[in-house]
């Protein structure tokens, strides 16, 4: 009779030092490596305290950020509520970058940071290196040192230039920050570890191009025509452009060459985080069923026991819990739990099928090999084309899902649109997919041409879909911001799809809104 593999206890009770940390790692890693097929970047685990937890949290998960206004007023925002027992802190956050850095809070029992080391250092890191949007938009070996960059940077533009006028730049930089990525990759993957050394080079070279630009407007009263033609003029702006950040780093007339490097600090934040908001569901439920596939090998092999594994599960409950829709604290599909729930159905689908997967999965209903559909999986999509390929009937009827619709045209008001029939599945998993889809849910907005010979108008476009208007106040506050960047008038459209002008938003930029 084959002898059951065992290892030795990592711990007992709730206590551990750094010796622990480093026997648990070293565990998860085997288990990670040798029987999940992880690909992780190496490792590094920090450990900090519920204070420096919440400072992590105000600058929206980077330790190395630089400073603003706004990450004091979320670190005032999360230390009241978590002051008050109101709220929880996150068990761990970590970094996109290799090394991978995990940092875990002291606070936690060995269990718990068992759970993170699991959860962080592998599902999460394993995602990171793998995901294709990863890949083409972030720059792993570069972040850290980009960070560092740029936080010294700012540093030095507020000794030089004043402390008010970098805010203010960075103020209205982060009010555009959404609209500051490319939504397409291009031919050159991001290098982030040259930066310091290209930002003179980049700067001469942006301003040669940004003179040939504007040294063909007339600036007298007897010029009349400009010596370049519409289609010449846009292509030197490079218009269309929907990265309004970019444009304005580029072709902003009056901005100094401080205040486009901070732009473009700016920008490749923007950019860094692009693809975990297309990832949030893939991400979190990679990261779920890593961390309890691990976890259960754990206590399989006795590396923990019982009342560690009782602990565990105690808190994995309480990550994946969806509430239902008539529940006082739904707010949504909880990304951890639809994540985690589609992984193990697809695990179900792979090894142990029914004639209803076969016929919807054909591809990978029955095939085995679990870990090696889900690596598969883990790469190659985003949460978008996840949920519409791989959302299956049968966990659509566990979850009890079902479409509402709300459209104030239709006299009966809320109405069932999708049920658990053939038709309904199909629905169910396309309208839950564009959820997800950045293409459906963020507003499309486009700088599409600048009045070079007049009054240097920006026209800016915002397409509208299914009805969904901008908030007048935030439209015009925001606005404001580009207004400002740019130094002339920015009018804003809102046009239907055929082209027909809904609402006009014409704003003014404010006298030296952005004088240094």
């Amino acid at each position: 009779m084959a002898k059951k593999a065992s290892m030795e206890r990592l711990f007992d009770g709730a206590d551990w030092d750094f010796t622990t940390i480093q026997r648990i790692h070293d565990a998860c890693e085997k288990i990670a490596i040798n029987e999940l097929g992880l690909d992780v970047y190496p490792n590094q685990i920090e450990i900090i305290t519920a204070e420096q937890m919440l400072d992590v949290y105000s600058s929206i998960g980077m330790p190395l950020f630089y400073k603003h206004w706004s990450f004091g007023k979320h670190f005032a925002h999360h230390e009241a509520f978590y002051r008050k027992g109101l709220r929880g802190l996150a068990y761990e956050i970590v970094i996109n970058s290799s090394p991978c850095i995990s940092y875990l809070m002291e606070e936690n029992s060995a269990t718990m940071q068992a759970l993170v080391i699991a959860h962080a250092a592998f599902g999460h890191n394993h995602f990171f290196k793998n995901n294709y949007l990863f890949k083409l938009w972030t720059d792993a070996e570069g972040i850290l040192d980009y960070l560092n960059f740029a936080k010294s940077y700012i540093a030095r533009c507020e000794e030089r230039y004043g402390h008010a006028a970098v805010e203010r730049t960075l103020d209205a930089a982060h009010a555009l920050m959404s609209h500051g990525v490319h939504r397409y990759a291009g031919k050159k993957t991001p290098d982030l570890r040259d930066e310091e050394k290209r930002e003179r080079e980049r700067r001469e070279y942006d301003e040669k191009i940004f003179n040939d630009l504007w040294r063909t407007v007339p600036t007298g009263h007897g010029k009349k025509t400009l010596d370049l033609d519409l289609e010449r003029r846009r292509s030197l702006a490079g218009l269309p452009q929907e990265n309004i950040l970019y444009f304005l780093e580029k072709m902003a007339p009056r901005l100094k060459p401080w205040q486009r490097e901070i732009i473009r600090i700016v920008r490749h934040v923007a950019q860094y985080f692009y693809p975990q908001s297309q990832t949030k569901v893939m991400n979190e439920g990679t990261a779920t069923y890593v961390h309890y596939r691990i976890m259960t090998r754990l206590h399989e092999l006795g590396g923990i026991g019982d009342g560690d594994f009782l602990e565990f599960l105690k808190s994995h409950t309480n990550v994946v819990f969806q509430p239902t829709f008539n529940d006082p604290r739904y707010s949504g599909l909880n990304p951890y739990a639809i994540g985690f729930a589609m992984m193990q159905d697809i695990e179900r689908i792979v090894t142990k099928p029914e004639e209803e997967d076969r016929q919807w999965f054909p591809e990978i209903a029955g095939t085995g090999d679990a870990m090696a559909v889900l690596r598969d999986l883990w790469a190659n999509y985003r949460d978008e084309s996840f949920v519409a390929q791989f959302l299956s009937p049968h966990l659509m009827r566990k979850m009890r899902m079902f479409q509402l619709t709300d459209d104030p045209e239709e006299e009966e008001g809320l109405r069932v649109a999708a049920i658990h029939d053939e038709r309904g599945y199909r629905r169910i998993r396309r309208e839950l997919s564009r959820q997800y889809d950045v293409g459906w849910i963020d507003p499309h907005i486009e700088i599409v041409d600048v009045d070079l010979a007049g009054d240097r108008r920006l026209l800016v476009k915002h397409t509208v879909l299914n009805g969904a208007m901008l908030d007048d106040m935030d439209a015009k506050r925001v606005l404001q911001h580009l207004a400002d960047l740019w130094s002339y008038d920015v009018l804003m459209q809102e046009v239907d799809r055929s082209g027909a002008v809904l609402r006009d938003h014409l704003v003014h930029p404010r006298a030296s809104a952005l004088a240094a």
